[in-house]
């Protein structure tokens, strides 16, 4: 499983031109479930945005998860971050797993992320969608569950 993790003072989800989803201060999190993925990867992600450090602390270091500053996380499912570039110019999405299974994952981690005491919004599963952050930073992070 791949997250694409930005810290943001606030972010939001548009579809169709109405807000869907939105958040203050927090996490940004563009989700990717990938071929083979299982439910251990979900959790190691979702124990990682929990509890990352990137969140200033008093003396200005990045010594705060979300949990601890009150944040919220917004979920966005984004399938691209399955991208392949090794072949010309197209990227091929071979690797990003099957729609149904990707969804599944993608709701359980959103469960697994309230269950651990996180807020979250999400966006909508496969929908088009326009989303609005302000990177806080900025401060970008890549996750791939199979480098734990």
């Amino acid at each position: 499983m791949k997250a694409l993790i930005q810290r943001v003072s606030s972010a939001h989800v548009e579809i169709a031109g109405s807000t869907v989803a939105g958040i203050g201060k927090g996490l940004l999190v563009f989700l990717c479930a990938v071929k083979g993925d299982a439910d251990k990867d979900l959790e190691y992600v979702a124990r990682k945005v929990s509890s990352l450090r990137i969140f200033e602390d008093e003396q200005g270091k990045m010594n705060r998860s979300v949990m601890e500053i009150n944040g919220q996380v917004l979920v966005v499912s984004q399938f691209t971050l399955a991208a392949s570039t090794r072949k010309g110019n197209r990227p091929s999405f071979d690797n990003a797993e099957a729609p149904e299974q990707a969804k599944r994952l993608y709701d359980l981690f959103v469960t697994r992320l309230r269950d651990i005491g996180v807020p979250v919004q999400t966006g909508t599963f496969a929908a088009m969608m326009q989303v609005f952050l302000v990177n806080d930073g900025p401060v970008t992070i890549f996750l791939d569950s199979r480098e734990e």
